[in-house]
């Protein structure tokens, strides 16, 4: 994601895929289809991917006959390893316009493979109970004013700004720094984490500001108030040390590698054609986090209410 279960809760989503890949193999008395072979999928450490590598890869099993081999990476890991011949497909990619120009226009070993459907929303957040009483706090230019009930030991005489996975490529210290805010940056560690920490904030009524993003489940459950920042233009982050505006929104989109995409495999068509809104992501998403379903649980749920959708997936 212009950033973003860390290793712990991805293994326990995707059956331990940790440092050695997970192999999933057709179901029993499924054929294998010889024109599809193996797929190699990287997964990036937030639930909405983790969702996402549950549907596409629970239909490329059984409905295509594949073996599914995922692996646990960050982004940027991902990139490299479709540039190494060792994945074929990212399923979710926020942004990364300089890894699009290495790996896509200058060493043209990837290529785009079409939008997923979901809308990225990136930014800075809090609790509702605490914009219900401090109204202004929504407001980057007042953020000062309120610094002091955000500090920590951690932090001193600075308030404390919640950033999630150190993975993350986030713009939060550079905010910080231009915008000349009294706050001080803290890694929850994992999105896992975050979201925790969001969710004692909104029970307890703690103080908590942090960085949060859509789609994610939890949105659905606590309507977390964004905090307006200096207004995003095209460029205006080009310069990752001199950002001084909001995130940009968007347009989430597949990635493949160029011989993958091209080797007319039915799997590269199953993800092209891949589709679905933020609704149905945080639906498989919230399931595997709250419900605590096996991934092909999660992923049969929503594929036995939306067969229309998916079958239009189906390569032809």
């Amino acid at each position: 994601m212009k950033t973003f279960l860390r290793t712990v809760v991805v293994a326990l989503l995707l059956g331990g895929c940790g440092a050695t890949p997970a192999a999933l193999s057709p179901a029993p008395g499924v054929p294998r289809a010889s024109t599809c072979g193996t797929v190699r999928i990287a997964v990036n450490p937030w639930v909405g991917y983790a969702a996402n590598v549950a549907v596409v890869s629970y239909l490329l099993r059984q409905e295509l006959g594949c073996t599914v081999i995922t692996r646990d990476l960050t982004e940027e890991e991902s990139w490299e390893g479709l540039a190494r011949g060792e994945l074929d497909v990212i399923l979710e990619n926020w942004g990364h316009d300089d890894l699009k120009k290495r790996y896509i226009d200058d060493k043209r070993v990837a290529v785009e493979q079409g939008l997923t459907g979901n809308r990225g929303v990136i930014g800075w957040y809090v609790p509702p109970w605490l914009a219900q009483e401090h109204p202004g706090i929504t407001d980057w230019q007042n953020l000062n004013k309120y610094a002091p009930l955000f500090r920590t030991a951690a932090t001193g005489r600075k308030g404390q700004f919640l950033a999630g996975d150190p993975s993350f490529v986030t713009n939060d210290a550079a905010l910080i720094r231009n915008l000349k805010l009294d706050y001080r940056l803290v890694h929850a560690g994992s999105e896992e984490a975050l979201i925790s920490a969001f969710r004692r904030a909104e029970r307890d009524k703690t103080p908590l500001i942090g960085y949060f993003y859509a789609p994610q489940w939890l949105l659905s459950e606590i309507p977390l108030a964004h905090v307006t920042l200096p207004r995003y233009t095209p460029g205006c982050d080009a310069d990752p040390q001199k950002v001084a505006c909001d995130y940009q929104p968007y347009d989430l989109e597949k990635v493949a590698r160029k011989a993958f995409a091209e080797s007319g495999s039915p799997a590269a068509e199953l993800i092209k054609r891949f589709t679905w809104t933020n609704e149905d992501q945080n639906a498989v998403a919230r399931d595997l986090t709250t419900a605590k379903l096996p991934p092909d649980q999660a992923a049969r749920r929503w594929l036995d209410a939306n067969r229309p959708t998916w079958q239009q997936w189906l390569p032809r």
